[in-house]
């Protein structure tokens, strides 16, 4: 019998520990050969940590959350041959895999793929069982009162006995309501149940946000602009191209906002970049690598399109449906999760009136259009006057580093790209 030591192996250049966030193993467990370790997770990304010997886990190194430095144990394992001392390194496996999402719905609007980096949300919780239905008490069953009013009761958790009845001592339906409007206000509670109270280890992608979205609030000086534009002509032209879309993907309001951004940006360097705060030096980028901030069940991931001022309307549509689902489903790898000059955040539907993002620090910026809702507008007639009609309007926000970018650059580049929006031909014009 021996005992083989393995070690945590160099898993990105630069990088110095790892995050543990998932083991496939506990002491006493035997392994194969090739069989799974554990996950880490470095600011890069999760990676699979494999076996290369067979055996019995001896030891493992701290909980699910802890750090552990690159070359420190990971686990010791005793194998059948004479292996003891074994330490060599061990190259670490090609895939990385991530945390499976669930797969956000479609929609017309700003679809829900990119969520955003705005503040970190909150560690998901699941939802505890709901609890049975409290049962009235024993005592209640001392009250008049007909097999239905006593079933509501029941179903309310309302023990008869507190409620006092209008006339001839027998608790009806009404007095059921009075009951409920008195108590209201007391902080009666007519459904539901208690919640249970948890405490959730905040690890692995839900850490690295938190940390990224502290550092950024930290860090960077934010301010924020909101435009409000009318999409009509824009939302109209899209339904055209999607009728005569043949096989290609369904056009959502996505690329046609990322090619009224890219056409934009050239007039305004300032906002396609990324500060190095360390050195002091702003990096001005000429290509639009876009990051699209995505939803996930672990959490948010930025896919990056490279190159975005380069696709067509449809090269972008397929594109985005590409790097959406290689977030939720894992396979995402480094290079798309990294390298991006400037950030869209869409809420989808869900998207409000105005939101606030927060920068996908080192950037300098990021976008954010809101939900669409149709108003009624003035509207010039062509005869010199105006007339009132329907129209669907989109608020566009903006947050920008006001250490590299005015209030002006941001307000002038907002408006850049509404002139865009609001004239879509101008999209597809050379």
């Amino acid at each position: 019998m021996g005992k083989f030591t393995f070690n945590l192996p160099d898993i990105g250049e630069g990088i110095a520990e790892a995050e543990i966030v998932a083991w496939h193993v506990k002491v006493g467990d035997r392994i194969e050969e090739d069989g799974k370790i554990a996950d880490v997770m470095t600011d890069k990304a999760t990676v699979e940590m494999e076996s290369p010997v067979s055996g019995v886990i001896l030891s493992v190194a701290g909980e699910e959350g802890d750090m552990i430095a690159i070359g420190s144990p990971l686990v010791v394992i005793e194998t059948e041959g004479d292996d003891a001392g074994s330490e060599e390194p061990v190259e670490a496996p090609a895939h990385v895999p991530a945390a499976e999402p669930v797969a956000a719905p479609e929609a017309p609007e700003p679809e829900p793929v990119p969520a955003e980096p705005v503040a970190a949300p909150a560690p998901v919780v699941q939802p505890a069982p709901a609890a049975p239905v409290a049962a009235a008490p024993a005592h209640s069953a001392k009250v008049l009162a007909s097999p239905a009013v006593r079933a509501r009761a029941m179903e309310l958790g309302i023990d008869l006995a507190q409620v006092k009845p209008a006339e001839d001592g027998r608790v009806r339906h009404a007095d059921l309501d009075a009951f409920l409007a008195y108590n209201a206000a007391g902080g009666f509670r007519a459904a539901g149940a208690k919640g249970v109270d948890q405490t959730v280890k905040v690890m692995g992608l839900r850490r690295r946000i938190a940390e990224n979205m502290a550092a950024s609030k930290r860090n960077i000086p934010h301010f924020s602009y909101v435009e409000e534009c009318d999409v009509t002509a824009l939302e109209a032209m899209r339904a055209q191209l999607n009728s005569a879309r043949g096989d290609r993907p369904k056009l959502t309001m996505l690329p046609l906002l990322i090619t009224a951004i890219c056409r934009a940006l050239p007039d305004f360097p300032m906002i396609n970049a990324r500060y190095d705060d360390e050195a002091g030096v702003v990096h001005r980028s000429g290509a639009v690598h876009l990051g699209m901030a995505t939803q996930t069940e672990g959490g948010l991931m930025v896919p990056v399109i490279r190159d975005a001022q380069d696709r067509n309307l449809w090269q972008l549509a397929s594109e985005i449906v590409r790097l959406a689902e290689a977030a939720r489903k894992g396979t995402a790898t480094s290079a798309e999760l990294s390298g991006s000059t400037i950030t869209l955040t869409s809420l989808g539907p869900l998207g409000g009136v105005a939101h606030t993002p927060v920068i996908n620090r080192p950037e300098v910026a990021i976008i954010g259009p809101n939900r669409i809702v149709e108003r009624p507008m003035f509207v010039p007639d062509g005869m010199g006057g105006e007339r009132i009609e329907k129209r669907k309007i989109m608020n566009v926000s903006i947050s920008c580093d006001h250490r590299v970018v005015d209030g002006w650059d941001a307000a002038s580049f907002v408006q850049a790209v509404k002139r865009l929006i609001e004239t879509p031909v101008l999209l597809l014009a050379d």
